[in-house]
């Protein structure tokens, strides 16, 4: 199998619009709640709505977990929907929830944020790595 770089800018894609569902319409008034009780004032909050480049950079990051994915997904054959969501759920559950957990202890954070804040990745692993099960791009000779 060859890296398909077309599905990984569509789970780029995905993925991003994904995290704009997730905070600006299925948990924005819980997020939006949870994050200003947990808010100290800093300067990164005289940060104007139209900076562009938080979107800019996590977009590019979104291509580089895609594309990690994806060589893992070749990595363990996993050329299904089933076999690519479950290599997504699989780095999460190994990764991202440990790692994202450890932090989040130490911050004394509510655990509503926690699962808003992390079972995005996970929902969005698991939806890439569907993507890129689905359309594999075989080899040629």
């Amino acid at each position: 199998m060859k890296t398909n770089y077309w599905a990984i800018l569509v789970c780029a894609i995905v993925y991003w619009l994904i995290g704009a569902l997730w905070y600006a319409v299925l948990f924005r008034a819980p997020w939006m709640a949870l994050e200003l009780a947990n808010a100290q004032p800093s300067s990164r909050m005289n940060a104007t709505a139209l900076n562009l480049a938080p979107y800019i950079i996590t977009f590019l990051l979104n291509l580089l977990i895609a594309f990690v994915l994806a060589q893992i997904c070749m990595w363990r054959n996993a050329n299904t929907i089933g076999r690519g969501a479950a290599v997504g759920i699989l780095l999460w559950i190994g990764f991202v929830g440990p790692i994202t957990l450890t932090t989040h202890l130490y911050e004394s954070r509510p655990m509503e944020l926690y699962a808003i804040n992390q079972f995005y990745p996970l929902v969005g692993l698991c939806v890439m790595g569907a993507i890129l099960g689905a359309w594999v791009r075989k080899a040629t000779a």
